[in-house]
């Protein structure tokens, strides 16, 4: 049986910058289970879709972003037994550890949305979700000249799920340049009542959508998909709506937890790792933590929070071995939109919907093109370069 003191499940920027942090702080025994061999900077998918990006900007291989000094088992987690403190995986490895931590992300969802798998291999739908997908949407969207369009926000659990709206403002703003935005039809699926629940936030965004003439069908969500019809059928509070002869849909799938930690009794109604959302420790166990958009923090999951996560859990994980008190992570989490081609609105906020912005006196809804700038150009080298490192 394998053992070790730290034992990491995931590989995305949860899972390497916290073994790097735990690395960087002395611990020794850490390992990383992934089975990808990929690893992913996400936020720079969205501006895939949106044509400010290319795939070769956003995509390290897994072992050159490990780091030194971290054990790598490049295999799948199937099974979590909370009272053993062991990990089964794929292959039939029996991981045991001191300290478990969960951070595996969330998993496409087809079946809540019959026909949309269907979709996305004809080709008339994909998203900025799914990075199979992802470089055949802005071809897709820039070629369009008239017809129905329609653009989906995924329900919780998601990543980051407000930062699907930054194709569809790209794509607007593109439109409008081309002079043929009002030929389209641009529909919008959200599944709540407005886009963040951040009401600055939602001003901001509501300007923008009147804008552009977008129609926002609230409290909705796509019930079905006829792939060979081109339809989708919405499903909202108002009724149903068909969405007949779509040209193309940006449709995000549903996501969900990995089910191997509803299986362990470790999460809550939610399906995500239910722990405290301040200490993100486990409620069921005192050695396992969670970070990352599996777990049920109580606040929109984004790299942003993901930073503030490891900072809280590293000192935690040494507090608890010590006895001492432990730190509170306050729900930190940042949603960048972009409102046009370059200009974005950040969206710091905490736990509660206030504003609490990185740099001082900077009001973080409003969009700016320097934020826009350090979105797309800086945040990714600050990524490689410190985050992956355990530098922040």
């Amino acid at each position: 049986m394998d053992r070790s003191e730290v034992l990491i499940v995931g590989a995305g920027n949860a899972g390497i910058s916290l073994a790097a942090k735990l690395l960087r702080d002395g611990v020794r025994g850490v390992t990383v289970v992934a089975a990808q061999p990929v690893h992913r900077y996400k936020p720079l998918l969205n501006y895939v879709a949106g044509g400010e990006a290319e795939m070769a900007d956003l995509e390290l291989r897994m072992a050159d972003v490990v780091p030194e000094g971290c054990t790598w088992i490049r295999d799948t987690v199937e099974a979590v037994d909370p009272a053993a403190m062991t990990v089964r995986t794929r292959s039939g490895r029996t991981l045991s550890c001191a300290t478990l931590v969960l951070c595996p992300g969330l998993e496409e969802d087809w079946a809540a949305t019959p026909g949309l798998q269907a979709a996305y291999a004809d080709g008339w739908a994909a998203s900025s979700y799914v990075p199979g997908s992802t470089p055949t949407v802005w071809p897709r969207l820039r070629s369009l000249r008239s017809g129905t369009v329609v653009f989906t926000v995924p329900p919780e659990p998601a990543s980051c799920a407000p930062t699907a709206l930054k194709p569809l403002f790209m794509a607007c703003d593109a439109w409008r340049r081309a002079g043929v935005l009002g030929n389209l039809d641009v529909r919008l699926v959200l599944p709540g009542a407005t886009a963040t629940g951040v009401p600055r936030a939602d001003e901001v965004l509501e300007r923008a959508f009147a804008d552009f003439g977008v129609e926002v069908l609230r409290e909705a969500r796509i019930e079905t998909v006829d792939a060979d019809a081109h339809a989708v059928v919405v499903g909202s509070r108002s009724g149903r709506h068909v969405l007949g002869d779509v040209a193309f849909a940006h449709a995000v799938p549903h996501y969900r937890a990995p089910s191997w930690i509803a299986d362990a009794g470790l999460a809550g109604p939610s399906g995500q790792v239910d722990v405290d959302p301040e200490t993100l420790r486990s409620r069921r166990s005192g050695s396992i933590w969670a970070i990352g958009d599996a777990a049920d923090v109580g606040t929109r999951p984004s790299g942003g929070a993901l930073r503030k996560q490891v900072a809280v859990l590293s000192q935690n994980l040494a507090a608890a071995a010590r006895g001492r008190e432990l730190q509170r992570y306050d729900g930190y989490t940042v949603m960048p939109i972009t409102v046009a081609r370059r200009t974005l609105v950040l969206n710091e906020v905490d736990r509660g919907g206030r504003p609490s912005p990185s740099v001082p006196f900077l009001d973080p809804f409003v969009p700016r093109r320097s934020t826009w700038f350090f979105d797309r150009y800086v945040l990714p080298r600050i990524y490689t370069r410190r985050i992956l490192r355990g530098r922040v």
